[in-house]
């Protein structure tokens, strides 16, 4: 069975933890090479994850005519810089989301990929790739709660380290980049539409300056969404769908562990049923997926102009909270 063969543009701990591993389980994945700017740091996640070859700079990964794709978990600012030179090296590319720092962060990178349409590019929202969203999806179509109308999600955790790059506002850290996006992304995704309107309000840490606390409203033709994210509040994540004739809630929507299964909660009248979904290895899947659009020269499961328009709803958040008012789409 033919594989693709993967390049990891850096160590970073989300890859090293959960993507790497996860891909290394892939029908259609397989690691062959990852870089680091510390050749030390290259050999040892290298070794520790049997990945045949450790460069000790991007460029030199790069540079390897066996790597088909890339996958760059690089911290938000480095997002586009790379991901541009790794198209530009005849690369396909699955970028870690955020897809950039901003709308105009994305717009460039759009503009660039352009000029390379025979390779893949896609943002690395791996939530959409599990079941239980296919499972939702259909509930939805078939009208299990109704029409939707409000959709209401939560995703928090606490982290107060501030050499976590999560915490450093210049390199793109906060709590909107980093777990808001999910909310946006999946108000979005159920609603299969772009909100009309937007308004948002934001909460700085004092010291660090990235933002520990955001909600917002999206205004939809069809309904509202609201969210609530945060980087210092305790571990929590839900995402509720109300219907003109039910509700629809998905326990853990964006992080599910690959070896548990996902439950959802349907509850139409006075009844309530749990589904449960089979367990899945959500980033996995993800490798999968785009491996085979590579080698069927299909396209990605995730067009790239989704990973720019979810960048504009959270550029309409920030320009909310900075005018104090709604802010048109």
């Amino acid at each position: 069975m033919k594989k693709i063969s993967w390049g990891i543009l850096s160590t970073a701990k989300i890859g090293v933890e959960k993507v790497i591993p996860a891909m290394q389980k892939g029908k259609y994945s397989t690691i062959t090479a990852i870089a680091s700017r510390s050749a030390e740091k290259a050999q040892t996640v290298a070794r520790r994850l049997a990945i045949p070859q450790a460069y000790s700079s991007y460029e030199e990964l790069l540079a390897d005519r066996d790597v088909e794709a890339i996958y760059n978990p690089l911290p938000n600012h480095l997002h586009v810089e790379w991901t541009i030179k790794a198209l530009e090296a005849g690369k396909h590319v699955l970028c870690e989301k955020p897809i950039g720092m901003n709308l105009p962060d994305a717009l460039r990178l759009q503009e660039a990929a352009q000029k390379f349409p025979n390779l893949k590019l896609m943002e690395a929202f791996m939530y959409r790739h599990h079941p239980q969203w296919a499972a939702v999806q259909e509930l939805l179509k078939n009208g299990a709660i109704g029409e939707l109308k409000s959709v209401h999600a939560v995703f928090t955790y606490y982290n107060v380290d501030p050499a976590n790059i999560r915490n450093q506002a210049d390199i793109g850290g906060g709590g909107l980049l980093d777990i808001g996006c999910y909310c946006i992304s999946t108000a979005r995704f159920v609603f299969n539409s772009e909100p009309i309107r937007v308004c948002g309000t934001l909460e700085y840490d004092p010291h660090m300056k990235i933002d520990r606390l955001a909600s917002g409203v999206l205004e939809f033709a069809k309904g509202t969404a609201t969210f609530t994210c945060s980087t210092q509040l305790a571990d929590y994540q839900r995402l509720n769908l109300f219907g003109t004739l039910g509700r629809l809630e998905i326990v853990r929507p964006f992080t599910p562990q690959p070896a548990e299964s996902c439950k959802l909660i349907q509850q139409t009248g006075a009844e309530t049923n749990e589904i449960t979904i089979a367990a899945c290895d959500q980033y996995s899947r993800q490798g999968d997926l785009f491996s085979q659009a590579i080698l069927n020269d299909a396209n990605v499961p995730t067009p790239f102009a989704d990973a720019v328009a979810n960048m504009r709803v959270i550029d309409g958040i920030v320009a909310s909270h900075q005018k104090r008012a709604w802010v048109e789409i």
